[in-house]
């Protein structure tokens, strides 16, 4: 898909007008046609007026090493024109969490069931939509309402029928069989499911299309969390009318609960006073940077950290044990995680409240200002016991350490990679080679081997933040602009945010240790998570060969250099 940024739309959502309006168009046709069809007699995507109070997502847990899921993916346009998608499960719950544990197997059947949309809608900047070509997995082509699910942060196969995405395109009416396979040292956490069908990826997760999914265990790692309540709270953005221009801010959610300008009235969530809750926060937001701060009667709190992106803190230092760290704010960049221990308000406190502080973009950056996510109501009750879970009390024994040992590897090969942009397209782009957008016809940008381990160093060199996702597997976090950072930002990530260059002086960067030791191989992508700018192509593939596929190494890197030769 070619996307052309609109004239006199400067900033970073220019490309969020086109994927906005075609949204719009999208939905509004899917509704009019389901509608016919009398498939919607009430909105397949359920949303909660702001100032309402927070609900747990259905909660789905495998039996005897499976998960069995029956999905529908549906799009909904309410009486505003705005447009809504959503994976709705057999019994009608809206994107429920999924649980597993190590080793266990996701079975997962997805249908789509938003109407045919013809390659090119009438009105929109012009389209190409791709085509699966070989290796393809579900349908040939990509149209308009495709769809396919992204497992993010799962280390699991980047193969046909489980975390494949280039070239895995489920079409309308159809049906695809999903067949996930987690490791057994996959570490415990949360991770979230999203769709990733290149173009089309904004529209759907902003429009609400996305879900946690728990890998079970964590107990076991950090005691500290045994036995307390716990909160999934997926915070998502909402779908706009009209492109927001440069002094609006984008609507944000939690489960659902929406929050909207310009008053932004947040969601409540009801705790007994002082009480120890164990809170996983998931950033399914297409844009939007959290800078979470727990403010009681205006006064920071500490908060007790205990996982990032899926991995405990300290859980891949050889003991097997995790750390907490206290904090008063945690930054989530989009589609990170955090998962951490907050203390409720005493029953003194008037105004107890979790707020995502302001954060500077850069000049061609979004507008995140401070705005509060949740009101923290306090009563002698607390939660009603239907809507809030307790994690396990620990049982069972310390889980593999997937990544251990890897801060003290000697790296096999160090490379520089960075973020650029121009009037037309987002790059990520490799030293040395040529900028392009990203195409599901690409070859690897990078080829490398199993049982690799290399350092990356990731520059920004545009005016706004970007956020680096790698896909199937976890980077350790080394520096950033050059220096060492300390032992306890060292952190396991599989998405990490590098701020905007200034226009002058160095570019920013961070550099961050790839570990390609695990099991997976074949070909996956990295990018920035910030949609629109995956969408208007920030995205490129890696391929990754067995151990033994050294001589098509060789053969793949003759084949590059004959290329850059005929440039």
């Amino acid at each position: 898909m070619k996307l052309r940024r609109w004239s006199g739309y400067g900033r970073s959502r220019r490309v969020s007008r086109f994927c906005s309006l075609f949204s719009i168009v999208l939905g509004g046709a899917a509704f009019l046609a389901a509608s016919e069809r009398g498939a919607f007699a009430q909105s397949p995507c359920e949303r909660f007026d702001p100032g309402s109070t927070v609900s747990e997502p259905e909660d789905l847990y495998s039996t005897d090493g499976v998960l069995s899921v029956d999905f529908t993916y549906q799009t909904y346009q309410d009486g505003t024109g705005k447009t809504y998608f959503c994976f709705i499960n057999s019994d009608g719950a809206e994107s429920p969490t999924l649980h597993v544990r190590p080793g266990d197997v996701l079975k997962l059947k997805l249908t789509n069931l938003i109407p045919e949309q013809p390659g090119k809608v009438h009105g929109m900047p012009e389209m190409e939509m791709a085509r699966a070509g070989e290796g393809g997995c579900g349908a040939a082509s990509m149209t308009a309402s495709s769809v396919n699910i992204h497992y993010h942060g799962t280390n699991t196969p980047p193969t046909c029928h489980q975390d494949e995405v280039i070239h895995t395109l489920i079409n309308s009416g159809e049906t695809f069989q999903y067949e996930v396979h987690f490791p057994k040292d996959e570490p415990p956490g949360l991770y979230w499911y999203h769709p990733h069908i290149h173009g089309l990826t904004t529209a759907a997760v902003t429009g609400g299309a996305s879900g946690a999914l728990v890998v079970e265990g964590i107990e076991n790692v950090n005691h500290r969390v045994a036995g307390l309540a716990q909160r999934v709270l997926v915070v998502r953005e909402e779908p706009t009318l009209t492109p927001p221009d440069d002094e609006s801010a984008t609507n944000l959610s939690v489960n659902y609960v929406q929050i909207l300008g310009p008053d932004f009235l947040p969601a409540k969530i009801e705790m007994k006073p002082e009480e120890k809750q164990f809170w996983r926060v998931v950033n399914s937001a297409a844009h939007s940077i959290l800078d979470l701060q727990l403010q009681y009667d205006n006064i920071l709190q500490p908060i007790e950290l205990i996982a990032l992106d899926s991995v405990p803190l300290g859980s891949q230092d050889g003991s097997g044990r995790g750390k907490s760290q206290r904090l008063t704010h945690i930054l989530i960049p989009p589609a990170g995680r955090a998962e951490f221990i907050v203390k409720g308000p005493s029953s003194d406190v008037a105004d107890a409240r979790l707020i995502t502080e302001a954060v500077t973009t850069g000049p061609d950056g979004d507008l995140d200002p401070t705005r509060t996510l949740l009101s923290i109501q306090t009563s002698s009750a607390g939660a009603r016991s239907s809507d809030i879970t307790h994690v396990p009390t620990a049982s069972g024994p310390r889980p593999a350490e997937r990544f251990a040992g890897l801060a003290n590897v000697t790296p096999n090969r160090t490379r520089k990679l960075y973020f650029s942009e121009d009037e037309t397209y987002f790059y990520i782009t490799v030293n040395g080679q040529t900028p392009k957008p990203f195409s599901m016809d690409d070859p690897p940008s990078i080829v490398t081997t199993q049982g690799s381990v290399e350092d990356w160093t990731i520059e920004n060199r545009a005016q706004e933040n970007h956020e680096f996702h790698m896909h199937q597997i976890h980077f350790l976090a080394l520096a950033r602009n050059g220096k060492a950072l300390p032992p306890d930002e060292q952190q396991f990530l599989d998405t990490i945010n590098v701020p905007y260059w200034r226009g002058q002086g160095p570019y920013p960067s961070v550099t961050l240790r790839m570990d390609f030791r695990g099991p997976d191989v074949g070909d996956f992508v990295y990018h920035c998570h910030i949609l629109d700018h995956e969408d208007g192509g920030m995205m490129a593939i890696i391929r990754v060969l067995p151990k033994t596929s050294v001589s098509d190494l060789k053969s793949v890197k003759s084949t590059a250099a004959k290329k850059s030769t005929q440039r």
